[in-house]
């Protein structure tokens, strides 16, 4: 058997998810296939890492990239498997390669059996939270299995409820992976999901998703939280309407509360964000993903995105000595299986 999984990237609504909010990613023509065999053992071979690891489910999290097939495993697997991995999904740079690899192990280990994709959304998001660590939202392995071609998908973290949102075809998404990923990122994540519960403490709020703007205003955390929740329906709207100036606004906004009131922003990304808005095209320029590094994510005149591209990298390589990535993001469809035969 084999499959897909898509990774994804996030247009607004950062930080919000684990916070009961609203957030607006799109799934991406970037994916993990897995591809199964029979095995005595449970084995997962890395083609981009030329690794193979042998793996049981009982054993603890090693801090390595296994434990994000183990997390899944651990839920489903009833025999031993082996698992040939490829992916298009770059590491560390914020467009979830750890959904897209979590989503399709749950596929390629459920076989036949159905579950309800919801169901192993959860599954993923509690194998990442639990097992791995990292206190994650619902919102990539969402995205990752509900993604739509020629859309994104507005997610109501606590409903868990989506509906598709139309993006006006009169505007590129560009990705620009700044190549770096600070150490900070990881520590810091959990250190903000601890801040927005005692900012939820301190307003008597079940979550920040009921705090008034008023309420937040004296918690930097908690007030990016709720103004990005606006900013993700505003942009909503600025979409149906074609209002590519207001989306560009947005993004810029949204960007100004990462770095300022929720402090998960970082030099390069800065960077990227301000060289961004004064290359001609671009309407808008923000950060994406957790933080500390990894992409922004840019709307860009179809017409203009190879000046673009050019202009943004000649500059950023200026400055930092490296040769930022340019990724076109194609909204694609959520997971699916590939097919039936085995290999490997």
């Amino acid at each position: 058997m084999k499959v897909r999984a898509p990774g994804r990237v996030n247009l607004i609504g950062e930080h919000t998810d684990y916070n009961q909010g609203f957030v607006l990613p799109i799934a991406i023509q970037l994916e993990t296939t897995i591809t199964t065999g029979g095995s005595s053992q449970f084995t997962a071979h890395s083609a981009q890492r030329n690794e193979t690891v042998a793996f049981r489910l009982d054993q603890p999290a090693k801090h390595h990239w296994i434990d994000y097939v183990v997390g899944v495993a651990r839920a489903i697997a009833t025999r031993p498997v082996s698992l040939y991995i490829e992916s298009t999904v770059p590491e560390g740079a914020g467009l979830s390669s750890s959904a897209a690899l979590e989503v399709a192990t749950a596929l390629a280990l459920l076989e036949d059996r159905e579950l309800d994709r919801l169901e192993i959304a959860k599954l993923c998001q509690r194998a990442e939270s639990e097992f791995v660590g990292m206190p994650c939202g619902i919102m990539d392995q969402y995205v990752s299995l509900f993604g739509q071609a020629h859309a994104a998908l507005k997610i109501d973290c606590r409903t868990l409820e989506s509906e598709p949102v139309p993006l006006p075809d009169n505007v590129a998404i560009l990705a620009v992976n700044s190549m770096v990923k600070h150490e900070l990122g990881q520590s810091a994540y959990r250190t903000r999901v601890a801040e927005c519960q005692e900012a939820c403490r301190n307003i008597g709020v079940a979550s920040l998703r009921d705090a008034t703007l008023e309420q937040a205003q004296p918690y930097k955390r908690a007030r990016h939280i709720v103004t990005e929740n606006q900013r993700v329906l505003d942009f909503v709207a600025a979409s149906a309407a074609n209002d590519l100036l207001q989306m560009g606004r947005l993004f810029l906004e949204s960007h100004a509360s990462m770095r300022d009131d929720y402090e998960i922003s970082c030099e390069e990304i800065d960077f990227l964000v301000d060289t961004a808005m004064n290359i001609p095209g671009c309407y808008g320029a923000r950060m994406t993903g957790g933080g500390f590094g990894g992409c922004t994510v840019n709307l860009v005149a179809p017409e203009l995105v190879p000046a673009f591209t050019q202009e943004i990298r000649a500059r950023y390589q200026t400055m930092y000595q490296i040769d930022p990535r340019v990724i076109p993001c194609i909204p694609a469809h959520g997971a699916s299986k590939l097919s039936e035969t085995n290999a490997h």
